[in-house]
C-alpha cells in the first residue's frame, strides 16, 4: 500500500529484483513450481517507491540599510546587489518583500510579490539617510518571516548592511545600547532557524558586521568581494 505522494518506482523495483531471478528460479524448482517459468519474480523486498515532496514556495525578503552609515555611494551598491538579486529571484519564480530601515524606524516597502517591476520600483525610490536602527529592520524581517511561514512558505532573509547600529529598538539613540538591541534581535533569527545571508555593504569588512551574521546564524558576505556570480551563488546556496 503506498501513502499520499508515494508512486511505485518500477524500474527500480525490477533491476533490485534482477540480480536474484538464477536463485529465486532454482527455489521455484526445489518446491515443485518449475513448471511455472515467470519472466521476472518480483518480490515485496524489491519494491521500490519514489515520495513526492512538494517544495513550499519560497519569499526572499531583502532587508537593507538606508541609514547614513551606509554612505550614498555604498547604498548604491547594495542597490545594485539586490537587483542582481531579484533577477536570479524572479528565474526561480521566487516571492520577494523589501524591508528598510533608516532614521528611528523600518518600513515594509514591498509585501511578497513576483513582480521584478515592482520590486525595482521600490528599491529605485529608495531614499538614504539618518540613523541605523538595524534592531528595528531585524524585528520587521522576523514578523514578515512567521507570516510567510504561517502561510506555508520559506522565507530566506537578505540583509545588507554595515552592521553599525544606533538607534535602540525603542526609538532612543547611543550605540552602545542599539548594538545591544540588534544582536539580541540576531539571535531571534538563530532561533527562528530562518535561513539568512549577510551582505557586508562596508568598504571593508567590518568585524561588527561579522559577529552579527554570527548571531543570525547567517551566511556572511563582505560585498566588496562579491560580484555578481558569488551573489548569486551564495543566495541560491542560502535557499
Amino acid at each position: 500500500e503506498r501513502g499520499a505522494g508515494e508512486r511505485m518506482n518500477v524500474v527500480e523495483t525490477l533491476r533490485a529484483a534482477a540480480p536474484w531471478q538464477r536463485i529465486r528460479r532454482a527455489e521455484r524448482g526445489r518446491d515443485g513450481a518449475g513448471s511455472e517459468r515467470a519472466r521476472v519474480e518480483v518480490r515485496a523486498e524489491d519494491f521500490r517507491i519514489t515520495r513526492y515532496k512538494q517544495r513550499s514556495e519560497t519569499t526572499t525578503i531583502f532587508v537593507v540599510d538606508a541609514s547614513g552609515s551606509a554612505a550614498l555611494h555604498r547604498l548604491a551598491e547594495a542597490k545594485g546587489a539586490v537587483e542582481l538579486l531579484l533577477a536570479d529571484c524572479y528565474v526561480r519564480r521566487d516571492r520577494v518583500a523589501l524591508i528598510a530601515f533608516r532614521g528611528r524606524e523600518a518600513e515594509l516597502l514591498l509585501p511578497p510579490t513576483r513582480s521584478l517591476v515592482r520590486a525595482k520600483r521600490s528599491l529605485a525610490g529608495l531614499p538614504g539617510g539618518g540613523g541605523t536602527p538595524l534592531a528595528a529592520g531585524l524585528d520587521a524581517a522576523l514578523a514578515l518571516a512567521d507570516a510567510v511561514q504561517r502561510r506555508g512558505g520559506t522565507p530566506v532573509l537578505i540583509l545588507l548592511t554595515d552592521g553599525r547600529a544606533n538607534i535602540a529598538r525603542d526609538g532612543s539613540g547611543g550605540r552602545a545600547r542599539a548594538e545591544e538591541d540588534a544582536l539580541a534581535s540576531a539571535r531571534l533569527v538563530r532561533v527562528a532557524e530562518l535561513t539568512a545571508l549577510l551582505v557586508d555593504t562596508s568598504p571593508r569588512p567590518q568585524e561588527r558586521a561579522s559577529r552579527l551574521a554570527q548571531e543570525m546564524g547567517a551566511t556572511y558576505l563582505p560585498l566588496p568581494h562579491a560580484d555578481a556570480s558569488i551573489l548569486s551563488r551564495a543566495v541560491q546556496a542560502a535557499d
